[in-house]
């Protein structure tokens, strides 16, 4: 069963130091942007959007974020961090079998960025053009597969799961796999699974490539 998911994190890349939560000025320019992003690109949207639909003007916007590619990365901190919580609350609740605790576990997963789907594009096609985006979703999923990757371990180590492939390229490869059935599901780019075959389908290739023949139980 994977292990309990770390701290998120919350480094103010490209943006101001972070301000209290409560900040309502704050929060309308982030419940914009992910509101605009549903309807259009990034590439689509202007400061002048971003600030109008906050109901605050182009200079008051600039107190909150240097740019609109900051505000992405501080929708991205947030994301991942309910996406940590959700993780860490599944595995605060103990498992009958280890099937259980992955499933929970990807569903988390699943869901919170499901919840999030207009930003969950908008990062994956910001990575090829902007190096923040891609030096957080690294340190991110580095994260990820480092805790995928101790979990196996312990499965290995308590003789649930065979010896294999090295448990660091195994993870990195299932995480991977994880992010493109999920970016296919939500785009449509290329063969996709319908969202509602997502979570049985990943939960399937994980248990046969981390247990074999055994799904974990």
């Amino acid at each position: 069963m994977p292990a309990a998911p770390g701290n998120a994190l919350s480094t103010g890349r490209g943006r101001r130091p972070v301000r209290p939560s409560g900040d309502d000025r704050e929060l309308a320019i982030l419940a914009t942007a992910e509101r605009l992003l549903a309807e259009r690109p990034l590439s689509a949207i202007s400061v002048d959007d971003l600030a109008r639909g906050a109901g605050i003007s182009r200079p008051t916007f600039y107190f909150y974020f240097s740019s609109k590619d900051a505000v992405l990365l501080t929708l991205l901190d947030r994301v991942v961090a309910e996406a940590d919580t959700a993780m860490a609350q599944v595995f605060g609740a103990p498992a009958a079998t280890a099937r259980e605790g992955w499933e929970r576990a990807i569903a988390a997963y699943y869901e919170t960025f499901r919840a999030h789907r207009a930003l969950t594009v908008a990062w994956a096609e910001a990575r090829s053009s902007n190096a923040e985006v891609r030096a957080l979703w690294s340190s991110v999923f580095e994260r990820w597969v480092q805790q995928c990757a101790d979990a196996i371990e312990a499965e290995r180590a308590r003789g649930a799961a065979p010896p294999g492939l090295p448990a660091r390229d195994l993870a990195i490869a299932l995480t991977s796999m994880n992010e493109r059935v999920i970016y296919a599901t939500f785009t449509g780019d290329g063969p996709s699974l319908a969202e509602s075959d997502v979570v049985r389908v990943l939960l399937g290739v994980w248990l046969s490539s981390v247990y074999g023949a055994v799904e974990g139980g």
